[in-house]
């Protein structure tokens, strides 16, 4: 049963987010599956809330659809429709309704599952894999790669989050490096380590190219 509920999920996020350019396409949700799964292993938690958690977090982000509350709507149609236990449903949705960093003004998530899946979305943000989406992302929506008059953002509510000024390189500032810190399982505290520090090299060499001579 729950082999055929994660094939009938497999097929239904791929045709969602068929048309993703923004680094939140099949590839990416593949990732993340792998990554809490992995996590799941060594940190426990249910499977099928994680992988269907990890497997639909993305078809209801504001970054990939225009009207959020439809697309909620529609997943829980979607849910229901595959004969899914409303307890599955209702922490799937409550896990990928709050997991979402949006300025860092989110309360911590309050399950296991919720904590793994939120970690594993965030190790995708981060890393060599992290830096590509950045950069996908901004080309996507049209941002700048970098521009040394736009400062830093410390503290931001959702909407400045999502509306505000920013470049791809000032992201990383905004969000990526504090990513680390914010993993809240072992597994993933130890894995986050070695991305961190992959982007800290990144920005050092960027910084040292973008100056040039001077």
């Amino acid at each position: 049963m729950n082999h055929e509920i994660i094939w009938q999920t497999e097929k239904w996020v791929k045709e969602k987010l068929a048309h993703d350019h923004s680094g939140h396409d099949w590839e990416h949700i593949r990732r993340v599956r792998d990554n809490a799964l992995y996590i799941a292993r060594q940190e426990g938690g249910d499977s099928l809330i994680i992988e269907l958690a990890a497997l639909l977090h993305d078809v209801v982000d504001d970054k990939v659809v225009e009207d959020v509350e439809a697309a909620y709507q529609e997943l829980e149609e979607w849910l229901n429709a595959q004969g899914i236990a409303f307890r599955v449903t209702e922490q799937v949705i409550h896990i990928i309704s709050t997991m979402s960093f949006k300025g860092g003004n989110r309360l911590p998530m309050s399950t296991l599952e919720g904590k793994i899946v939120q970690d594993a979305d965030r190790l995708d943000a981060i890393g060599a894999i992290g830096i590509a989406r950045t950069f996908m992302y901004a080309g996507a929506k049209g941002h700048l790669m970098y521009d040394k008059d736009v400062s830093v953002r410390e503290t931001m509510t959702e909407q400045e989050y999502r509306q505000g000024k920013s470049t791809a390189v000032h992201h990383f500032y905004e969000k990526l490096l504090k990513l680390k810190d914010l993993m809240n399982t072992n597994t993933a505290k130890r894995l986050a380590g070695e991305r961190h520090e992959y982007m800290e090299h990144f920005l050092q060499q960027f910084m040292k190219e973008w100056n040039g001579w001077q």
